[in-house]
């Protein structure tokens, strides 16, 4: 008769042994990480901010009195009023909403664009790799933004364009290369592995197998890559929109603070200071986020 105390400790240590996924071990290694949950914590606080900004407590940021321009810090404007007389921590908490909203939405254009780039260059090679890469670098080889400057100033050249759609098809179209060569590069080794060719010779499609079985494997990094262009494509639309192509009009955002405060920094600090403190911390915590998932996910740093 066996053990039933020997049998639990087998079943147990089988249990132990189990082998986890990719996915799980870098689950694993990011509930250990501190910077991950720093992001994480940063992330989760400025996307409540960007969807429910009542909840920060925040008045109306379009409620502006001259009588009230420049003021200081008190218990009705946390940060102050700006040059217009506008409650200045209102304007930066609605602000998050016009940044993170054309961060994400540019990002999710130039991750599609990538996908489909890296993804048919990886797959076919030959000369459709050799075509699609050398798209890839002739948008590369373009001076970033310069050309943003351009193409934004040109979709957003009607005086009732706010610019938001203009600065979003303008960081998706130029923001997609370095995306698409992750994809590219995944796919390539995805494709030569043996349970691809296991498919392809039971009668799998190059559809089925690039959606099926070649694509589930080629996205950690990928991901990784749109979460640090997330951040970065923040930061670009407040540059833009500092410079003036980028949001205008009604759009309440953390560039336009920037470049509306520019001009009266030193009569008060405040106006400038707070958007700049806002942007910074958001294009950081979603770096930082992306540096943890990207190091989670890589095996040579385990």
């Amino acid at each position: 008769m066996s053990d039933p105390q020997a049998v639990t400790t087998a079943e147990s240590a089988v249990g132990r042994d189990k082998p986890r996924s990719l996915a799980g071990d870098a689950w694993r290694d990011l509930r250990r990480n501190k910077i991950f949950w720093v992001a994480a914590v940063l992330v989760t606080v400025f996307v409540v901010m960007a969807i429910v900004p009542a909840v920060f407590g925040a008045g109306d940021p379009r409620d502006c009195a001259l009588s009230r321009q420049h003021d200081g810090p008190s218990g009705n404007a946390f940060f102050g009023y700006d040059f217009q007389g506008c409650d200045v921590y209102a304007k930066a908490v609605y602000g998050a909403r016009n940044s993170i909203l054309v961060g994400l939405l540019s990002t999710l254009l130039a991750g599609t664009i990538g996908l489909i780039m890296g993804l048919t260059a990886g797959y076919f090679g030959g000369w459709v790799d050799a075509v699609l890469s050398r798209g890839i670098d002739v948008v590369l080889g373009l001076p970033f933004l310069l050309a943003a400057i351009v193409l934004a100033r040109r979709l957003s050249s009607d005086p009732s364009n706010n610019g938001f759609w203009a600065v979003i098809v303008t960081l998706g179209f130029l923001g997609w290369t370095t995306a698409a060569r992750v994809m590219r590069s995944s796919v390539i080794a995805s494709k030569n592995q043996d349970y691809v060719a296991a498919a392809r010779m039971l009668g799998s499609g190059p559809a089925r197998l690039m959606m099926k079985h070649i694509l589930p494997n080629s996205t950690a990094a990928f991901i990784v890559v749109l979460t640090i262009l997330l951040g970065t494509n923040i930061a670009t639309e407040a540059t833009l929109t500092f410079l003036g192509v980028g949001l205008k009009g009604d759009a309440i955002s953390w560039g336009i603070m920037i470049n509306e405060a520019g001009p009266n920094v030193r009569t008060a600090a405040e106006p400038l200071v707070w958007p700049s403190v806002f942007l910074a911390l958001t294009v950081l915590a979603f770096i930082m986020l992306g540096d943890a998932v990207r190091d989670a996910f890589d095996p040579k740093l385990r």
